[in-house]
């Protein structure tokens, strides 16, 4: 297991995330509930700041599925908060990449991960076009920077 470094006091680190509206009790699902831009492909770096800034009603994220192909290695498990985040790979393709988070009964997330080495332009093109799927084609997303 490894143990996450604390996230960087800067604020020029600050998380780069968008959220989407839950649907309400009975809705079906989204697809995709926001998208999230890492500053670099190292996973075991950039997790915590994500973790640390999710919505108090997710629960606590105990499992992470990733594109193996999108970052750089990482360990199986990892200490986040004194919390051990386990972390799985899938090498299956998905154009545009994901991650998944899971928390033990409360629910599953799917954010779109925009490249690390995006533009800010090109990053704000796919967070823009995250938040049109968005029910009703309004976005009520949060940006975190």
């Amino acid at each position: 297991m490894t143990l996450a470094p604390p996230p960087p006091l800067s604020s020029t680190s600050a998380v780069r995330l968008r959220l989407v509206p839950q649907p309400a009790q009975g809705h079906m699902a989204r697809r995709i509930d926001g998208a999230w831009w890492p500053r670099s492909p190292d996973l075991a770096s950039e997790l915590p700041g994500l973790l640390g800034v999710l919505p108090h009603g997710w629960g606590q994220v105990t499992s992470v599925l990733v594109d193996e192909a999108v970052w750089s290695p990482f360990p199986g498990r990892l200490l986040v908060a004194n919390q051990v985040v386990r972390l799985r790979r899938t090498t299956t393709q998905r154009s545009p990449s994901t991650v998944c988070l899971l928390a033990p009964g409360r629910g599953r997330w799917d954010l779109l991960v925009v490249p690390p080495s995006a533009t800010d332009a090109e990053a704000g093109r796919l967070m823009e076009s995250m938040a049109a799927v968005v029910r009703d084609g309004v976005d009520l997303g949060v940006a975190v920077r």
